[in-house]
């Protein structure tokens, strides 16, 4: 019997400036995590939502990935992903052509589409964490994803 491998961890965060505002900015931040190794990536982009940037975390987090198959658990305080995820939506999505319960085009399916496939690419279990609840990893995705706002700003925060 071949040994069990090691999971890698993953913990993400979106968040945006002026969300609901056009010219916004957004940023997401993850922690990967693998045998004692960290690594911590982050980015951002304007003109998009909370929930776009919650997706992108984890997306960015799975394309640092090399090889198939792996074993990654993902944590992240977004609903909107976790129950996405857990509750298998976007298995109604796909089999409805896209569209929602209300029969409208599903919100950031350019996103979603590029998860699943990632996600289809390795054994990946979601899980959620209490956002601002004093998980370490958690606590440092946020502040990778406000840094990321705060770059687009033009700021310099160390």
């Amino acid at each position: 019997m071949a040994p069990e491998r090691e999971e890698i961890v993953i913990y993400c965060d979106g968040a945006c400036s002026g969300n609901q505002f056009k010219g916004n900015k957004g940023g997401w931040g993850a922690v990967l995590s693998y045998k004692g190794s960290v690594k911590e990536i982050r980015g951002g982009e304007k003109n998009t939502s909370n929930q776009r940037m919650e997706l992108m975390s984890c997306i960015a987090a799975l394309e640092c990935l090399r090889g198939k198959g792996l074993p990654v658990v993902v944590y992240s305080d977004s609903a909107y992903l976790i129950n996405g995820m857990q509750q298998r939506w976007y298995e109604r999505w796909e089999a409805n052509g896209w569209l929602n319960y209300r029969r409208k085009p599903v919100e950031n399916r350019d996103l979603w589409e590029r998860l699943l496939r990632l996600v289809r690419m390795h054994n990946v279990v979601f899980r959620k964490v209490a956002g601002h609840s004093g998980v370490t990893q958690n606590e440092r995705a946020d502040q990778l994803a406000r840094m990321a706002i705060a770059e687009l700003n033009g700021e310099c925060r160390q």
